[in-house]
């Protein structure tokens, strides 16, 4: 989640592999695997520039609908749910 979160607050312009990477605290193989999944899935486009490659979230509108539902959906099996989760 790391990952999503860093690119979502870098906004339009996106980073850097690099720099992604060293914000999300994030290096190597494992943020390749994020990077695969998350272009997978539609959230984040990855555009080569020159020798860099910029990553940019790129689905605000999905990932504010996911955010919904997983608050929705949070604590709803516990035995003591949260009174204060949003309701629909």
């Amino acid at each position: 989640m790391s990952v999503l979160r860093t690119l979502v607050r870098a906004g339009n312009d996106g980073l850097t592999i690099g720099e992604l990477g060293a914000r999300a605290g994030v290096t190597g193989s494992t943020l390749t695997h994020h990077m695969k999944i998350l272009t997978q899935a539609g959230l984040v486009q990855q555009q080569r520039q020159g020798r860099s490659i910029i990553c940019a979230a790129v689905a605000y509108d999905q990932v504010e609908s996911l955010s919904r539902f997983l608050l929705s959906e949070c604590c709803a099996d516990a035995a003591f749910p949260h009174t204060d989760r949003p309701h629909d």
